[in-house]
C-alpha cells in the first residue's frame, strides 16, 4: 500500500510497484516519487541484462543520484572516468557530474537508484517506456531535459566504453 500524504510512512509491496520496460534489456521497477516523500527523494530499482546500454551521459542540475548495487556489476562513468561498482556498493553523484551507467560487459545487475531531494521522475520513466514501444519520440526525451532535469551530452570515453564487449 502507498500512503498518499508526505508526513507518512511510504510502503511499496513489491507484487504491487509498477514495473517499466523503458529498452529490450532493461527494467525499472517505481518505489516512491517525490509526491509521496514530501519531496525527500525518489527512488527505483533498475535491472539490466547482459548487453543492455543502460543510461546514456548525462548530469541533473538539482539532484545527487545515489546508486547501491543489489547483485551483478555495474560500470559507471564519472566526468571522464568509468569505475567499476560489484554488488554491495554504493556511489553518490553530485549535482552537476556527468555520468553514465550500464552492467559491465558479460554480467547482468540491478541497482536501487535513489534521488535526493525528490524529483517528480515517475513521468519520465513511463515515457522512456513510450519511447521504447513507439508511441512517442525521442524528441520528446530532448523536449523534457529541464522538467525532468535529465541533461545528455555525447561522451566520446562513454562511447568506447560500450565498444567494449
Amino acid at each position: 500500500m502507498n500512503f498518499a500524504t508526505a508526513d507518512q510512512p511510504v510502503l511499496v509491496r513489491s507484487l504491487e510497484a509498477e514495473a517499466l520496460r523503458d529498452g529490450a534489456s532493461s527494467l525499472i521497477t517505481l518505489l516512491a516519487d517525490s509526491g509521496e516523500t514530501g519531496g525527500a527523494l525518489t527512488a527505483n530499482k533498475a535491472a539490466f541484462l547482459k548487453g543492455s546500454p543502460g543510461a546514456p551521459a548525462h548530469f541533473h542540475t538539482r539532484a545527487t543520484e545515489m546508486f547501491y548495487v543489489l547483485r551483478g556489476s555495474m560500470r559507471i562513468l564519472l566526468n571522464d572516468t568509468v569505475v567499476t561498482l560489484g554488488q554491495g556498493d554504493f556511489l553518490t553523484v553530485p549535482p552537476t557530474v556527468p555520468h553514465a551507467f550500464a552492467p559491465s560487459a558479460g554480467s547482468e545487475a540491478e541497482m536501487l537508484v535513489v534521488f535526493t531531494p525528490g524529483m517528480d521522475r515517475f513521468d519520465y520513466y513511463r515515457l522512456l517506456e513510450r519511447v521504447h514501444h513507439g508511441e512517442a519520440s525521442v524528441q520528446e526525451i530532448r523536449d523534457s531535459s529541464e522538467r525532468f532535469d535529465n541533461h545528455y551530452f555525447d561522451s566520446p570515453v562513454w562511447q568506447r566504453e560500450l565498444a567494449r564487449r
